[in-house]
């Protein structure tokens, strides 16, 4: 099969011997839009620069539609780059700005018009091609990066935080026009960010990167319920990781002994009897009951799930959001928020005992490291 982008064991080690990016493998189909995912300093920036040609690759092969590119110099790849600040010309109009790439490929006057006039009419952007980016919004000019990157009708489009620089409401009404211009125009998105709500809303699969290495790559679901390794779990979410040793393996379902009683949770990886593990649960996953509704062993039998203590040390009201801070035994703490609907206003007051009861389902049991 021959793939959009394909990056097979890429790495990059700077002049100093210090690696950025160590054994990358990743195939991308037409189409898909993929987010690159991790803290800073992960990697994730050096591979997509190396993917647009601004970083030269120490080892491994890039394929951009089974052609081989890692000698290509930038301007002679198939992809274009959207970058945080998006670079824009200040002197020049929206027209101009949108046009140099088809200037510097040298496409004729009338054809690169009609383009431009294309491009311009898709983003909405015909009332402001006159006028100069310093003049506009942060909503306008990151159009206008999105024009000029797209114009030029790229095999593949490189974006780097490209909504780094928007306020918290434009961002989320530029991520629902990016995601369905990525879906009309059918063009394979590679996008880095920072931000988990990004990754997790916008694209078709994530690569979370940690150290230069990939962690996992999965659909933002699956990320977010099945993580395959601690650093995953941690990273990911508003997970609880209690620390265990597996008691038994039954099928796809493993019991842990913790330090709050035998957990049992799926499996995800190798996992061996006696072995170390971590119990990983989602946020919103757990349920609160208050202690009165009965002992450990009660709520467990009537809501099927695993169960522990903890004590409620903190419960706020922010909007419609419940928050509230649980202090298990041995000092551990959890944090859970949801809708009011499901942790009424004053429901469970600070100080107050109460049991946190999950599905065995939805908890993950990985090999702890």
């Amino acid at each position: 099969m021959i793939y959009d982008l394909e990056l097979m064991k890429v790495g990059k080690v700077y002049d100093n011997g210090t690696p950025a990016v160590i054994d990358f493998n990743l195939a991308v189909t037409k189409g898909e839009f993929i987010a690159f995912l991790g803290p800073s300093g992960c990697g994730k920036t050096t591979t997509l620069r190396m993917i647009a040609g601004f970083e030269s690759i120490s080892s491994g092969d890039l394929m951009v539609r089974g052609i081989r590119i890692n000698d290509l110099p930038p301007e002679r790849r198939p992809t274009s780059m959207i970058f945080q600040n998006y670079a824009l010309f200040p002197h020049m109009s929206v027209r101009r700005n949108v046009a140099y790439g088809l200037e510097v490929k040298g496409l004729r006057k009338a054809e690169r018009d009609a383009k431009v006039d294309r491009i311009l009419a898709t983003l909405g952007l015909d009332d402001v091609a006159d006028m100069r980016p310093d003049r506009l919004s942060g909503g306008q000019r990151q159009r206008i990066a999105l024009a000029r990157g797209l114009v030029v009708e790229p095999d593949i489009l490189l974006l780097d935080e490209p909504l780094g620089a928007l306020d918290a409401n434009l961002r989320k009404a530029i991520q629902a026009e990016l995601k369905l211009l990525q879906k009309n125009l059918g063009i394979t998105f590679v996008f880095v960010t920072h931000a988990q709500s990004e990754a997790l809303s916008l694209s078709d699969r994530i690569v979370v990167m940690n150290q230069g290495r990939i962690e996992q790559i999965s659909p933002p679901h699956q990320l977010y319920t099945r993580p395959n390794t601690p650093f995953v779990a941690q990273f990911i979410g508003r997970n609880t990781v209690l620390e265990g040793n597996v008691r038994a393996l039954e099928g796809d379902k493993v019991v842990v002994e913790t330090a709050l009683g035998l957990l049992t949770g799926a499996a995800n990886g190798s996992l061996a009897a006696g072995g170390k593990a971590q119990v990983v649960i989602p946020a919103e996953a757990i349920e609160v009951h208050a202690s009165s509704e009965g002992t450990r062993e009660t709520v467990a039998a009537r809501t099927g799930g695993n169960v522990v203590k903890g004590a409620v040390r903190r419960a706020d009201v922010v909007g419609h959001v419940s928050h509230i801070a649980v202090e298990l035994p041995g000092a551990r703490a959890v944090s859970l928020e949801a809708h009011i609907d499901k942790y009424p206003p004053n429901a469970f007051p600070a100080g107050s005992d109460i049991l946190l009861a999950w599905s065995p389902a939805e908890a993950t049991v990985i090999p702890a490291p």
